[in-house]
This record gives C-alpha cells, structure tokens and sequence, in this order.
C-alpha cells in the first residue's frame, strides 16, 4: 500500500462531504498523550448517548463556544499544537464523532446528514443554544451539514479542508479513495493514526469495520452545492496552498457564499462577511495543526474586521 493511500485515509472522508435530560456517563478513557502530542486536562469530559451512539466529548478553557470537529480516522487529540492557543479565551467543545477516538462506531449507517444531527444535539444537551463551529476534513462535512440543517445553533462557521462537492478533489484522490477498504487494515498495525485509535476505542478491534464504513462513505459522490446558499451565517474557508482539493472548487466556494465577486471598494464597503485563507506551505496532512490557521480563524471567530488604514500604518512608522 503506497504512503499517499495512507495519508489519503487519515483525512480524506473529509470534504463531503435536541433535546435537554440526557444523562452523561461515567468519564471515558483518557486521551493518549505523548510528548509531542497531548492536549491539556479538560475542565469536563465524558459519554452522551445521542440517536443510538455514546459520544465522547471534552471541554476545554473558558469564553464563547467553540465546536471543534476532527478529520477522518482522527479524533479531537488532533488538534493538541493549537487547541490551547482556541481555548485560551474560548470554550472549546471537542467531539470524537461516530466511529472515531472514544465513539464507538455502532451499527448506524455513516452519514454526515446524521452526523450534523447529531452535533446539533449535543450542543443542546450540554446547554448552548448557539455556537461557533469549526471543522477539519471530515469534520467539515459535518460542521457543515449541521450549519445547513441547524442554522439556528451555528453563529460562524469556519471549514477547513473542506469542500461542497467530492468532484472538488483532485481525479488520482478520488481513484485513491475508492480503495480504502479492511483490507488496508494490516498494512497500517504501525502506523500513528492505527496505533491512536486501539489507545483509544471502545472497541479496537473494530478498526477494518471502520476502514470499510469510511470507504463506502468515500466512494459514493456527493453534491451539495445547492445547500451553499443556505448558509447565512459568517463562513471562513481555509484550505493548505497545496491541498487535495482544485483550487478552482475552493475559489467557486468562496464565491457561491457571495466573495471573490467584485473589489471590495476603498472604504470595503464591498466587503463580504466570508472570509477564503489559503495558508502557504500547507497541504491536506498539515494544515489541521498549522499556527497560521489558528491566526486567521480566531480574529474571524471573534467577529474582528477592523485593520489598519493606510494613514494609521504611516504614522506609526513616523
């Protein structure tokens, strides 16, 4: 099995992509933690069982809530080199989702219809009515899904790697995809992302019932351009220079939210409220942990458009 094959199942699931009184179970396993790879203690963590799957989430720091939502064959353990700088005036809401870290894959189909769902659920049944979103890969599939479905519990919304349609990826990414499968299973006994989840899961030995689920997911094509438009919230889009998807997709994203179509104007009085970040040197594999994305994505989170104006840049160098 070739190293590209590997990575491509680490986050490649990716691009295509309720009610209060649920009772939280007693404290999951703790995150695997290593020296170059450890999140900080959460100030809560724990099970919720929604629509027939036990969901591990982890809370971290204090402030406005962040939903942070992991790639394809990761878990939130992921995002350890820049969850500490979201959750230093933020309250970060990390979820392992179906089948991925301490949730179990269960015998629900794989969708991220369902997903989104799901992610809309627990946001109510840990008591926010609205929060920010931001989702990586696979994740993204599903932040979006729960923005489009659930307008009402997303406030903005940051995808990241993330696309609106699965002809958005690049042809040899889709023949890749395509042969993921539990065969793969024996080839990857050593790889970081195998070993993190037997550290982890509920159900190790599951793991080649997982590579199956998320290539079935993979190989089915999916469109959802026509849900673009539904999005009213703030959108970011961040995407590695050298990513898996086209670059024209990403451009066609960003301009079906209504950006990239005319000069902002002198005053950016044409300015969008979406936001595109394409962070140079970064590809699909790195962009997740890159310092960069932090540095976009929490000014957009926090609603900042302010900069500088060209008069204010010349004094200060007076």
């Amino acid at each position: 099995m070739s190293k590209t094959l590997i990575f491509t199942i680490l986050a490649s699931a990716a691009a295509l992509f309720a009610a209060p009184g649920f009772t939280i179970a007693e404290e999951a396993k703790p995150a695997m933690t290593t020296a170059t790879n450890a999140l900080p203690k959460p100030e809560k963590s724990g099970l919720l069982p929604i629509n027939g799957l036990n969901y591990y989430y982890a809370i971290y720091g204090k402030g406005e809530p962040l939903l942070l939502l992991h790639g394809g064959l990761g878990s939130t353990d992921m995002f350890a080199p820049i969850l500490p700088k979201l959750a230093e005036n933020r309250t970060v809401i990390g979820v392992d989702l179906q089948g991925h870290g301490r949730t179990a894959l269960g015998d629900r189909p794989f969708t991220v219809e369902a997903i989104g769902d799901d992610m809309a659920t627990i946001v109510k049944a840990l008591g926010y009515d609205k929060v920010d979103v931001m989702g990586y890969s696979l994740g993204g599939g599903v932040a979006f899904r729960m923005a489009v479905q659930h307008p009402e519990a997303v406030r903005r919304l940051v995808l990241v790697s993330t696309g609106y349609a699965t002809d958005g990826f690049y042809d040899e990414m889709r023949q890749q995809q395509a042969q993921v499968s539990a065969a793969a299973a024996a080839f990857m006994k050593d790889t970081p992302m195998y070993k993190s989840y037997v550290a982890v899961a509920p159900h190790p030995e599951e793991f080649p019932k997982l590579l199956d689920t998320l290539g079935n997911f993979m190989r089915q094509a999916r469109d959802y351009s026509a849900d673009v438009a539904k999005l009213k919230m703030p959108v970011m889009l961040a995407y590695g220079d050298s990513d898996m998807y086209k670059p024209e997709h990403e451009i066609k994203f960003y301009q079906m939210l209504g950006g990239g179509l005319k000069d902002a104007g002198w005053m950016r009085e044409n300015l969008s409220q979406n936001r595109l970040a394409i962070l140079p040197n970064r590809t699909h594999y790195d962009v997740f942990f890159a310092p960069e994305l932090t540095a976009a994505a929490l000014p957009f989170l926090n609603g900042e458009t302010k900069v500088k104006t060209w008069d204010e840049v010349v004094s200060e160098t007076e």
